[in-house]
């Protein structure tokens, strides 16, 4: 894998560290601020969405084996 350096003036990485999470290298965090997935947000699902989902899940633990 190749590697290369990108200059950006101090004010850039100041906001860059700030987003920037303790557990992840540089390149996790300009892979995760560059993706175009949309996350999954707490709350995305109506209840009766999420009670659909939980009842999938637990008919499909039930078939399972």
């Amino acid at each position: 894998m190749s590697r290369t350096s990108i200059p950006v003036d101090a004010t850039t990485k100041e906001r860059l560290d700030d987003l920037k999470r303790d557990d992840e290298t540089w390149d996790e965090f300009l892979q995760r601020v560059t993706t175009t997935e949309e996350p999954i947000e707490a709350g995305a699902w109506s209840d009766e969405e999420a009670d659909r989902a939980k009842e999938s899940i637990r008919n499909a633990r039930e078939n399972w084996g």
